[in-house]
């Protein structure tokens, strides 16, 4: 897998990707920090309503920026909003208002909502090869589960030595180091597309136009449901289940969050060489239902209520679940791909990007309340068959031949037509199954 490194273009985005990670992990515990600061006890409020307008910003700016991203310099734009972040982060520490918090958060995250999906429709482009590009994204989870273990851990060295406002400016250092890898590289230039005659609507929405009308990505949104319900349970709910129910010591959710980590890594790891073998639907709509069994075994586990068990047995379901979780995320780049052309990849990585973050921001809370009102095995088992509907779901929109390339016609189309070029006007073409306003999808019965 290291060896895609390289390739230096995505080598040096590659590390642009970590350095940016590791300083919004020092942010994240900086935040908490000075939440703590100026609410004290309403600290864990303020945290909330920060995580909220994250996923606001998420699901509201990135379609807009998707649909503007392919008429934009694309360095020029990952850089500004690199720098952007920057400016936020070390604005910060000057925060001496709740509000304030709010604002500089939104802006922040927003700035997130237009540097990531664009950041993540160029690695395609520089890795045409299939291999490739699937041994990129598990790189890239692997980086997003290290960083999840190794960011706390540094916050925690550092704070030994420094007050938690100098953490901000690790996060700072971070983006600046971020913004000068990607100046470093050349990268590949952009179709021009026409956009003449389209309205503001129409550009904002054409990514999830686009995502919508693909069978197979309506499959994908239906697993994002899977991994969100499931992941929620872990990510909301282990503080509580160690603490509150097992009565274990702190340490112990972070062991339980270390194995939840340690499956998805190590998911990382395989899927590369599974993925040669396997097509991406059985792997993904397979690993969605792992996840539902593993909610209904917490469930059974948690309604037996012998205590001495649990902890055993959930350390176990949290790998599994890892896996699982990791299995259905990481090949979601591949299927992107495959379902747009190149100058449409801003705007459906934008539509994923917004989409699936709209799953969390339900999961989120109905995994919290659920937990708080209706106890744990309740949680579990509706969260269970949340996981189970969208795997259901994906199998059923997602059709079961669905060949990479597809040859169709256009007899409604005339020469104007931008996305065909060549012979591709005479009628009958060959290419990776794309849909945009001219084009319609093929029915789910195939």
């Amino acid at each position: 897998m290291l060896s895609i490194l390289a390739h230096r273009t995505y080598r040096h985005l590659f590390c642009a990707q970590v350095i940016s990670l590791i300083g919004t992990g020092l942010m994240t515990v900086a935040l908490g920090l000075l939440a703590y600061k100026l609410a004290g006890k309403e600290a864990g409020a303020v945290l909330g309503t920060a995580l909220a307008i994250k996923m606001i910003a998420y699901v509201g700016v990135a379609p807009v920026v998707g649909g503007f991203a392919n008429t934009l310099p694309r360095r020029a734009f990952l850089v500004s909003m690199d720098l952007a972040r920057a400016l936020v982060a070390l604005a910060l520490p000057f925060a001496d208002q709740v509000w304030q918090i709010y604002v500089l958060i939104f802006i922040l995250q927003s700035a997130s909502a237009a540097f990531t999906p664009t950041f993540e429709a160029t690695i395609p482009d520089i890795l045409p090869d299939e291999a490739e590009y699937t041994r990129a994204l598990s790189l890239s989870r692997l980086a997003y589960d290290l960083e999840n273990l190794l960011s706390p851990t540094l916050a925690a060295a550092l704070l030994v030595l420094v007050s938690y406002n100098e953490l901000f400016v690790g996060t700072v250092i971070g983006f600046l180091a971020s913004a000068l890898l990607v100046v470093s590289v050349r990268l590949p230039s952009r179709d021009a597309e026409t956009e003449t005659g389209r309205s503001f609507f129409e550009r904002t929405t054409k990514g999830i136009r686009i995502y919508l009308a693909t069978p197979r990505l309506r499959g994908l949104l239906a697993l994002n449901v899977s991994v969100a319900a499931a992941g929620a349970m872990v990510l909301v709910n282990t503080v509580v289940l160690v603490r509150g129910i097992l009565g274990r010591p702190d340490s112990d959710v972070a062991v339980a969050l270390a194995c939840f980590g340690a499956g998805s890594m190590l998911a990382a790891l395989l899927l590369p060489r599974l993925l040669d073998r396997l097509p991406d639907r059985a792997v993904m709509t397979a690993a969605a239902a792992l996840l539902t069994v593993m909610l209904l075994a917490l469930a059974a586990a948690l309604s037996l209520a012998v205590q001495n068990l649990i902890w055993p047995i959930l350390l176990p379901l949290w790998l599994l679940i890892g896996i699982g979780y990791s299995a259905v995320e990481t090949p979601t780049g591949r299927l992107l791909r495959r379902s747009a052309q190149a100058a449409d990849r801003p705007a459906i990585f934008a539509a994923q990007f917004a989409l699936s973050h709209a799953c969390w921001l339900f999961a989120y809370p109905l995994a919290g309340r659920l937990g708080g009102s209706a106890g744990l095995a309740v949680t579990s088992l509706v969260l269970a068959a949340v996981t189970g509907a969208g795997a259901a779901a994906a199998v059923l929109m997602w059709p079961a031949d669905d060949p990479d390339i597809i040859e169709h016609d256009h007899p409604e189309l005339g020469e104007e037509d931008p996305h065909l070029t060549g012979t591709a006007r005479a009628g009958r073409h060959r290419h990776a199954f794309m849909i945009d306003d001219h084009h319609r999808s093929w029915p789910t019965s195939r």
